[in-house]
């Protein structure tokens, strides 16, 4: 359903003056496509306008499903001047961040350079994508940290970009996406994860992609709720990559973000991975402890979407299972799936896991102060 925007300022007073949140997943658009264009070189303003983008899949605007379009947004979320759902700072400020309190907003650019083929192309795209978030976002809002995006299929030249940024207080994490060429253990991405762990950004891994390869292992689905049910069957899939090719084993201290497959799969995901390491280690003698242990000690979740089992117990076990500490509050903002921060979490939380979740495991994460 559609999360229609109305005025009430008594609860966002209310949740001003009893929570500060921080949003680990915020979407921001562009207006226009030529909104690019001042942080691309010429020469790709005339590839662009000659032969435009040439991705792995036809698909690059989104899933191939009328109700994800347009933008898979909110209709509230079109801001008054015009242009698509997120592409205004001042109209998220006031729908989304002053309302909500929200004094660390991290953005995930999702129509990026990543998925095209023409690799020279893409890096030059994500590079523009890192430009544009620090004129257009950060610099104009201390509250929001750019992601930086990386053309993901060519590893040397993603951990080139990862370096340049390294450093850069307008950014917080290096963002993939959960489908790829291949799964993201695979070693054409190792660059990323070892410019990544020396610059000590977290890894961010969202869902959705454009690898080329259908969304799952038997081909393409025939509804919009498959598409979505199936982010976190990506995500599953990149995780046991990640742990199963030695990638947290080479690099002992890289973080990644699980963002937006929800996080209910990963209990059942660690104990099946445990269960065949016990009888198979002999074919991964890289991966020196049970694959669990990598899982707890190496990722953190975003909790949207999140699990709603009909019993509360059931959430909290499997939240316990997880960790308090490794909890992200994230709202998919501007996306027609967004999470209330006021709604999202059930009663019986402590004061000290509730505060946790909101900011402090966020500030944590990435070393805001």
């Amino acid at each position: 359903m559609n999360i229609q925007f109305r005025e009430r300022p008594e609860l966002a007073a209310k949740v001003q003056a009893k929570v500060a949140i921080a949003d680990c997943d915020i979407h921001p658009a562009r207006a226009t496509k030529q909104e690019l264009y001042p942080f691309l070189a010429k020469r790709w303003h005339q590839h662009l306008e000659t032969y435009q983008e040439h991705p792995y899949q036809g698909m690059m605007e989104g899933p191939p499903y009328p109700k994800a379009q347009p933008n898979a947004s909110r209709r509230d979320a079109y801001p008054p001047e015009g242009g698509m759902q997120g592409s205004s700072l001042s109209f998220m400020q006031k729908q989304h961040l002053d309302p909500n309190h929200v004094v660390l907003g991290v953005l995930n650019p999702l129509k990026t350079g990543q998925g095209l083929r023409n690799q020279d192309l893409a890096a030059a795209i994500c590079s523009a994508i890192n430009d544009w978030q620090i004129e257009k976002w950060t610099s104009k809002d201390a509250r929001l940290k750019g992601s930086i995006v990386v053309a993901n299929e060519d590893g040397v030249t993603a951990a080139q970009e990862v370096r340049k940024r390294a450093g850069d207080p307008n950014f917080v994490q290096v963002l993939l996406l959960s489908r790829n060429v291949e799964p993201l253990g695979q070693r054409r991405y190792w660059p990323i994860y070892q410019a990544a762990e020396e610059a000590g950004l977290p890894v961010g891994v969202h869902a959705f992609g454009f690898g080329g390869n259908p969304i799952t292992a038997s081909g393409w689905p025939s509804y919009y709720i498959e598409e979505m049910v199936g982010h976190s069957q990506c995500q599953q899939t990149a995780l046991a990559s990640l742990v199963l090719e030695g990638v947290f084993e080479r690099h002992p201290k890289l973080k990644m973000v699980m963002i937006e497959a929800g996080f209910g799969w990963a209990p059942s995901l660690a104990w099946r991975l445990d269960r065949n390491w016990e009888r198979l280690k002999s074919e991964v003698p890289h991966v020196k402890r049970r694959p669990s242990e990598y899982i707890r000690d190496h990722i953190w979740w975003t909790t949207q979407p999140m699990e709603d089992p009909e019993r509360r117990d059931h959430l909290f076990d499997v939240i316990d299972w997880i960790g308090w500490d490794k909890l992200l509050f994230a709202t998919d903002y501007p996306h027609w799936d967004f999470d209330d921060p006021s709604r999202v979490l059930p009663a019986g939380v402590s004061d000290a896991n509730r505060e946790a979740f909101y900011l402090g495991n966020a500030k944590k994460l990435y070393g805001i102060a």
